[in-house]
């Protein structure tokens, strides 16, 4: 039968907003947040949250997930869910950002069945729709190109693709797609990704999905209904209550 694990990772020393692990959204802690809304998945196993600091590992206890402490020194994100999954039997492993409040359970769900159902795919990840505008061009917003099969061609924090005659894409439906960042692995790739070094791509692009592709991983790419939202910044929480507001 196979195993499937859902890891958040959170740190507490974000540069960028330090403590934000802790911040408040709404009355409750955003890992707390993201943690409930990883709950309400029906296809893991078990969900962990892959932390360094013992002020969120307290946080988070409570809510019936295990807590794995990780080392300070672990490079990103992916590093420290493939050090809280070893030694757990997963033969899928699924990383939650930890500072999504408003991670899609459903979502989680069908990277899930993708995985458990296809073995070609050594990873799997969302992305949604856009409509062409200035966010297209926005760095910060990671889009991606597909095969036919939904196989990921390519993520670029630039436009892509870009269109050189405008009549080509009238008619031709959605051109721009935004990845969102949740990956489901399986359990060898995960560990293979993580023992690579980054690759001049990835170096470039600051984009750890590169590697992945340039070691030849085959990424699925599904459909997602809308973005998420990451709280990057103080300024995210409220834009994050408005969110959680407006959805109920």
């Amino acid at each position: 039968m196979t195993r499937i694990l859902g890891i958040i990772p959170s740190r507490y020393a974000s540069v960028r907003f330090p403590g934000k692990s802790l911040a408040l959204i709404a009355g409750k802690p955003l890992v707390q947040r993201v943690v409930e809304r990883v709950q309400l998945a029906k296809r893991l196993d078990a969900v962990l949250v892959a932390t360094d600091d013992e002020r969120i590992a307290a946080a988070v206890r409570p809510l019936g997930v295990e807590a794995v402490m990780t080392d300070p020194a672990l490079p990103s994100g992916t590093d420290r869910v493939a050090a809280a999954a070893r030694g757990r039997g997963a033969d899928i492993v699924i990383n939650i950002q930890g500072d999504e409040p408003l991670a899609d359970p459903g979502v989680i769900d069908r990277l899930a069945g993708v995985m458990a159902s296809d073995p070609k795919w050594d990873m799997a990840t969302p992305a949604c729709r856009m409509e062409d505008g200035p966010e297209v061009d926005q760095p910060a917003i990671v889009k991606v190109v597909c095969a036919a099969d939904g196989a990921a061609l390519y993520f670029s924090r630039s436009r892509i693709p870009h269109i050189r005659d405008a009549a080509d894409a009238r008619g031709a439906g959605p051109v721009y797609w935004q990845h969102i960042g949740i990956y489901a692995y399986r359990q060898a790739a995960l560990e293979r990704l993580v023992a690579e070094p980054p690759c001049l791509l990835e170096k470039l692009e600051k984009l750890e999905q590169l590697r992945a592709l340039h070691l030849g991983y085959r990424i699925k790419v599904i459909e997602a209904a809308k973005p998420g939202l990451g709280v990057d910044l103080p300024e995210d929480v409220a834009k994050a209550e408005q969110r959680l507001k407006e959805e109920g």
